[in-house]
């Protein structure tokens, strides 16, 4: 502890040693400094405020109709793209400030200014932004935040616009290329279904379900087949038991009120049987065909039997009419008949059906498997084509909606304006830097001049530096006159020292107490500088 109080003690006598000249760097660096503080331009700062409205009646009405975009993110990318060096340099011509700068390396200088001296802050969620520029020059800064205000909100409109047409460009294009490729996709199909007539899948499935159901079909028609023939015999069997009674009967028949041929039974029943099938198919179905074909038969039969009645209708007397048991037997008969022929031309049918799906076992299959490509190609196509068609209006719709109401509204809550008093530059902390700046200076170079030329102010430092005993010293006795002449120079130190503290607080007073002297200073040291 001796010992650092001894070391302050030898350094505070050292820098004593250089007194004066510590006190005049203080004195010309704080001066330097002050003249310097006060020919500095004064800064003005022009702001503006503006909110971004991103509500909008239209936004819900639209929702499903029309794109929503996300009003966020667009506002992040404005704000953050509003100091490029693009939007700068517009900036830069909007304000004539380009006009200065005649080469690319001014240009840059320049841009790098403006950059460096706007500020944009945001207030968060409320989208409520501040655009402020610094410059001596108020009017010029007023210009640069009236520019900036201008690009951030026209940039918004004008890319939203451009984006739009770029969407709708892009979609005109895409659906008239879809709509090639659909017409395309068309003809195509249309071209298969000419070449492959008859052999298309319908809507009964594939070609293994079609031979499924024909030969389900085939079955069942041979079984109700079968089971006509077996009526139609066992009919056939008691007609000829009634028949063999009425023969053999000793009560004559009855005579029935009126009888009815076998042909006409038959004809009754076949034309019966037509109109049933006329419900399901066409005329030129073979069943309906071959029905027809046999009812004119029937009819030529009877016409030939009616004419041999006629002929042989001379002396002989009608024959007894048959009973009723019969007649209604023969009927029957008759209309078992004409089912046991329909049911054997639908066999007939089914079976040439079948034999000619089973001779293109090879054929379908790929017709089948082309064809399944074909419309899954044409599907994909109209539905993509749809899909353009449904977006395109819904971007026509957003963008008629943008220009009837605009998603994003720009309110300006402050117009560009520059307060009449200066934000800068901080002249009082400037001038206090300046103070420390010349007191640290003056202590500075007396440090290293007591370094560069040091002296033994006491024994204890002599015996420290040479190592040798100290035998005595000789002490100074100063005159009176010597005293009087080193009391006055401590004075006159001390006096320097506090002029420096009293010009100091008095610069100080001028700059806080807004004198207009600050502007006679500011004249003055540009005379002298």
């Amino acid at each position: 502890m001796n010992e650092l109080i001894f070391q302050i003690q030898s350094l505070a006598r050292g820098l004593w040693r250089f007194r004066w000249l510590a006190l005049g760097i203080a004195w010309a660096v704080s001066l330097a400094g002050w003249i310097f503080v006060a020919r500095m331009p004064d800064q003005y700062q022009a702001t503006t405020r503006v909110y971004v409205d991103t509500t909008s009646m239209l936004k819900p009405l639209l929702r499903g109709l029309a794109v929503q975009t996300d009003l966020r993110q667009r506002l992040r990318l404005m704000t953050r793209s509003l100091l490029s060096r693009p939007n700068l340099e517009k900036v830069a011509r909007m304000t004539d400030l380009d006009l200065n700068a005649r080469t690319p390396e001014q240009m840059e200088a320049l841009v790098n200014d403006l950059a460096r001296r706007i500020r944009l802050r945001d207030a968060g969620r409320v989208n409520l932004y501040t655009i402020s520029f610094t410059d001596p020059d108020p009017a010029l800064a007023k210009r640069v935040v009236q520019a900036l205000l201008t690009i951030f909100v026209e940039s918004n409109l004008g890319d939203t616009r451009r984006e739009s047409a770029t969407a709708l460009k892009f979609l005109d294009q895409q659906i008239a290329d879809y709509a090639r490729r659909l017409d395309e996709a068309e003809r195509r199909l249309m071209e298969f279904k000419r070449r492959n007539v008859g052999l298309l899948p319908g809507q009964g499935g594939g070609y293994f379900e079609r031979l499924e159901k024909l030969q389900a079909q085939l079955e069942e028609a041979r079984l109700e087949l079968r089971q006509a023939v077996n009526r139609r015999d066992e009919l056939r069997r008691q007609l000829e038991d009634a028949e063999a009674a009425e023969e053999y009967a000793l009560v004559p028949a009855v005579p029935a009120a009126a009888t009815v041929s076998p042909l006409d039974a038959r004809i009754q029943a076949l034309q019966a049987k037509l109109d049933e099938l006329l419900l399901k198919y066409t005329d030129q179905h073979p069943d309906v065909v071959e029905i027809r074909r046999t009812i004119a038969a029937l009819e030529e039969q009877k016409r030939k039997e009616l004419e041999a009645q006629a002929a042989a209708a001379g002396g002989e007397e009608p024959a007894a009419a048959a009973s009723p048991v019969r007649q209604q037997l023969k009927l029957a008969l008759a209309e078992a008949d004409a089912t046991v022929a329909a049911l054997r031309v639908r066999v007939q049918s089914y079976e040439r059906k079948l034999a000619r799906l089973k001779s293109l076992v090879d054929t379908i299959p790929k017709v089948e498997a082309e064809y399944k490509r074909l419309m899954r190609d044409y599907g994909v196509t109209k539905k993509n084509y749809e899909a353009l068609l449904a977006r395109r209006e819904s971007a026509r719709i957003s963008e008629e909606a943008q220009q009837t109401a605009d998603e994003v509204k720009f309110r300006v809550i402050d117009p560009p304006r520059v307060p009449l008093d200066p934000v800068g530059p901080n002249r009082v902390l400037y001038m206090s830097l300046a103070l420390g700046a010349g007191v640290a200076a003056g202590v500075l170079a007396a440090l290293v001049l007591t370094q560069l030329r040091p002296t033994f102010d006491s024994r204890r430092a002599l015996r420290q530096a040479t190592g040798l005993p100290v035998l005595g010293g000789v002490m100074l006795v100063r005159t009176l006159t010597q005293r009087i002449r080193r009391r006055v120079e401590v004075t006159s130190f001390v006096f320097a020292a506090l002029l420096l503290v009293l010009v100091y607080g008095g610069v100080l007073t001028i700059y806080m107490a807004d004198l207009r002297l600050a502007e006679e200073l500011r004249a003055i040291a540009g005379r002298f500088l």
